[in-house]
């Protein structure tokens, strides 16, 4: 197991303690705030590769913590809440959240989906690589900055734009399928429609492509799904 370091958010004292024994006794380095404030002051000075995250928090609340992480860096993201109507898992995968769990929960159900969301965003081994800017052609991509040029142009682009861009380009001449890109980009959430990866990829080829109908670099792979070309 890489050394991972894992922020865990979480203003229940006992909780707290629990889930980061648990954490360490799985190979992961953990740090814990026990606010949305202090959580804060942690994560402007250094984002951690990992963050598990209590919706409800004194001070900043999770959804505006996760809101900020995503303008800031493509951190891989698990929300914990008390709530368990849709509507609020919803918010947290729609600002961005890889996963969410519902209180209670088993410690050893959290650290399983811990592993799950580092292997399905392909980041076991966390570091520089995944943090190193993309250059294709005339394109750049820069997750640090979630900065995209093309032609020395920069190009303005939606969180989850940029998210699958960045997910395909990281993976050049790979087909992703649409379940593949809903699980990667949207957390796998049941309830989007599929054919929000298409109206994506339809926008990204109109902000990126020179001739959006004959696309060169975003190639649809027929009856399969999609692919980035380098």
């Amino acid at each position: 197991m890489s050394e991972t370091q894992i922020l865990v958010v979480e203003d229940e004292p006992s909780l707290a303690e629990v889930v980061s024994l648990y954490l360490k006794r799985a190979g992961f380095e953990v740090q814990v705030a026990s606010s949305g404030g202090q959580a804060m002051s942690i994560l402007e000075k250094r984002i951690p590769d990992f963050v598990i995250l209590d919706v409800m928090l004194p001070e900043v609340d999770g959804l505006s913590i996760t809101r900020w992480l995503r303008d800031h860096s493509d951190v891989p993201i698990i929300v914990v809440t008390a709530r368990r109507e849709e509507v609020d898992r919803i918010a947290g995968l729609e600002m961005g959240a890889d996963d969410y769990v519902v209180k209670p929960f088993s410690p050893q159900e959290l650290v399983s989906r811990v592993r799950a969301v580092l292997r399905r965003v392909g980041r076991d081994q966390l570091g520089a690589e995944s943090g190193k800017a993309l250059t294709f052609d005339s394109i750049q991509i820069d997750p640090r900055t979630r900065v995209v040029m093309v032609n020395e142009s920069q190009v303005e682009l939606t969180a989850k734009e940029f998210d699958m861009l960045h997910l395909l380009a990281r993976h050049p001449k790979q087909v992703f399928t649409r379940d593949q890109l809903l699980e990667r980009v949207w957390g796998g959430a049941e309830y989007i429609d599929p054919g929000t990866v298409t109206v994506h990829v339809r926008r990204l080829r109109e902000k990126m492509e020179s001739d959006p109908s004959k696309p060169k670099h975003l190639i649809t792979v027929w009856g399969v799904g999609y692919k980035f070309e380098p």
